[in-house]
């Protein structure tokens, strides 16, 4: 039977969200149509200060690459971001649903990569779809778990941003400066969060109350910390393993530069952009005397990511329908 609060959750008024998505779809195609002027048009100079065509100039710069190192890494780098990404997943459920095996996640959350293909919120979706069938798990509670994930992660990189601010602040740009007043606002932020949900703030209030925001409601900071904790080696790897890359694509970088630059490159990535694109621009502005370097390395870096993610998905997607469907 469906209660009443299902019915108010599961409600809206179609044409107004409609017209949200159009609009957003409409900011984000301007957003890459931006990224990709200003990418053409900073490569085409590079080609034309080097005396070559644009399409000389980049297939010189993919020559260069060491490709088979790079690959082995990434691919690394990849299987221990899947652990990782499961883990905090497998936790977050037991935290706010009931305990769940790392081992149960693990299908669901390698076919989830293929869906982000998409879309990362889609995928999530699905996991919470995949959950409720195959183990009974109320869907919107579940869901609360995937909003609280996605919730965690901008705190998590907002935290590492601020942290790599203070750290190589001295090799950002002037525009980074801006990092620990953004960090501060999202610290008040998430303070007065917390507060509302445990009831510190507006008691009468019953937003909270609503299914869809379960996990909020009995999340306590030292939930927030842990997630901090358990997704912290996902951003630490990545700044070794992104260092040791750009010098296979012929670019000095150091950790400190890198641990600055990675937690706003990958709030880029997450820009509903083709090819990531809003993340490859902001490679090439962070690193301006090696464009076409840097427009090629942060191409294949994100794109081969997720493809890679995708395929560890192919892995367990045959045991996810069976799960999922019975067959």
């Amino acid at each position: 039977m469906t209660d009443a609060t299902d019915v108010t959750e599961s409600a809206g008024p179609p044409a107004k969200r409609g017209g949200s998505q159009t609009l957003g779809r409409l900011v984000f195609l301007a957003i890459a149509i931006g990224c990709f002027l200003f990418l053409y048009f900073r490569l085409n100079g590079a080609a034309q200060r080097e005396g070559m065509s644009l399409a000389g100039y980049m297939t010189q710069v993919f020559t260069t690459v060491q490709w088979a190192p790079w690959l082995a890494l990434m691919m690394a780098y990849s299987l221990a971001y899947f652990v990782i990404d499961t883990l905090v997943i497998t936790q977050a459920l037991t935290w706010f649903i009931k305990p769940i095996r790392f081992r149960d996640i693990m299908p669901i959350r390698g076919s989830s990569y293929v869906i982000s293909l998409v879309s990362e919120q889609i995928g999530k979706g699905a996991m919470a779809y995949y959950l409720n069938r195959r183990d009974g798990v109320p869907g919107w509670e579940t869901g609360s778990v995937m909003l609280f994930v996605m919730f965690g992660e901008v705190f998590y990189l907002m935290t590492w941003a601020a942290v790599g601010y203070f750290v190589s602040r001295n090799a950002l740009p002037g525009v980074f400066d801006l990092i620990p007043v953004i960090a501060l606002g999202g610290a008040v932020f998430l303070t007065l969060w917390i507060l509302y949900f445990r009831g510190v703030i507006l008691p009468g209030n019953t937003l909270r109350d609503k299914k869809i925001l379960h996990a909020f409601k009995l999340a306590t900071p030292a939930h927030y910390l842990k997630f901090f904790l358990l997704r912290s080696p996902a951003l630490l790897s990545a700044v070794v393993v992104y260092t040791v890359a750009l010098g296979l694509f012929g670019v000095e970088a150091d950790l400190r530069s890198n641990l600055g630059f990675l937690p706003i490159i990958f709030f880029a990535a997450t820009v509903p952009t083709p090819m990531r694109a809003a993340a490859i621009t902001l490679w090439v502005v962070l690193f301006p005397e090696n464009e076409g370097a840097m427009a090629a390395f942060g191409f294949v870096q994100h794109n081969f990511f997720i493809l890679f993610n995708a395929l560890i998905g192919v892995v367990f997607w045959r045991r996810a329908q069976r799960e999922l469907f019975g067959r």
